[in-house]
């Protein structure tokens, strides 16, 4: 059922669009049809919620793509559906997280002033800001079930179980499938497409999640450092992972990156470097991008191919 709706005004430049059709993780790119559908355990996982997302085009209030050349963005809108009595002021955190509405995009602007490369990106992927996932708990399921399997297969066995143990969600003609939250997760004994040995690390990934040591504001809380050694106590998350869960799992935004090849390949081309940065040379590089590097990171990776055409796309930008 339709629980109610809220309006987000932006600080700053975004894109809807760019988010919808980013493309990481569980969710595909796809194409675009005016409306970002997201479905998800609500913060605290003991439910299921769902928002149908729209944004008004710049100065309009018509629907479209909300992004000007001025940098003034469109206001966004969600419709919510979920059970009786969801929280609607915790969905609406929990969206301006996914989307990184919770961050004034004017610093961002300031960034791409400061240095040209970027701007340079910002202006290929105007309104572009770093979508998450919806919750340190389902980046560190995805986490789980991608490890050394193809993603897109992953994506399909993920939406499979979200229909048979989670929610089902009918968004503008579309039906989304939200994972099932830690205590449906642990009555999950087997599911087709999950090899066995990967149940039990599902399991303790739900178990944390009910422990609250996937809670976002607690990692938050704890800074990206200690948060990333804690999780590496589960049973799978190594460093790699336990980065993905922190930084895109809870917002992170001022976090660089300095072990990420591919970021550093892209940066080389970028800046016309004759090889990939140092840790020390990266660091130095990014300066001008705080305080939110982790922002100026994630443009790198996904418009680094509008801005080198075939160099960029070569190098893998996703």
């Amino acid at each position: 059922m339709e629980l109610g709706s809220f309006t987000i005004t932006p600080d700053g430049p975004f894109s809807l669009a760019e988010a919808a059709t980013f493309g990481f993780g569980q969710r595909a790119g796809g194409e675009w049809d005016g409306v970002m559908r997201l479905a998800f355990c609500l913060d605290g996982y003991t439910g299921q919620v769902a928002a149908e997302v729209r944004q008004d085009q710049a100065g309009t209030g018509q629907a479209g793509t909300g992004q000007a050349g001025t940098g003034q963005a469109g206001a966004v809108h969600c419709a919510v559906h979920g059970p009786p009595g969801a929280d609607l002021g915790r969905v609406r955190r929990q969206v301006e997280r996914v989307l990184s509405l919770d961050h004034d995009g004017r610093e961002f602007s300031r960034v791409g002033e400061r240095d040209p490369v970027i701007g340079r990106l910002q202006a290929a992927a105007p309104g572009l800001r770093p979508p998450l996932f919806y919750s340190p708990y389902e980046a560190a399921v995805w986490c789980v079930l991608s490890a050394r399997r193809p993603a897109r297969q992953m994506m399909q066995v993920r939406e499979r179980l979200g229909r048979a143990h989670g929610a089902v969600f009918e968004l503008a003609g579309e039906q989304l499938a939200a994972l099932p939250t830690p205590d449906q997760l642990l009555g999950v004994d087997s599911f087709p497409g999950i090899p066995a040995d990967r149940m039990p690390r599902l399991h303790g990934v739900a178990q944390a999640a009910l422990d609250g040591w996937l809670d976002a504001d607690r990692l938050l809380a704890e800074g990206p450092g200690r948060a990333m050694a804690g999780l590496q106590a589960l049973n799978g998350i190594g460093p790699f992972y336990s980065a993905l869960i922190v930084i895109r799992g809870t917002g992170f935004a001022d976090v660089l990156p300095v072990g990420e090849p591919r970021v550093l390949d892209l940066t080389a081309r970028l800046y016309e470097l004759d090889a990939p940065p140092s840790e020390a040379e990266f660091r130095a590089l990014a300066q001008p991008w705080k305080p939110l590097r982790t922002w100026a990171a994630v443009l790198i990776r996904a418009a680094a191919d509008r801005v080198l055409g075939g160099a960029g796309a070569s190098a893998g930008v996703r």
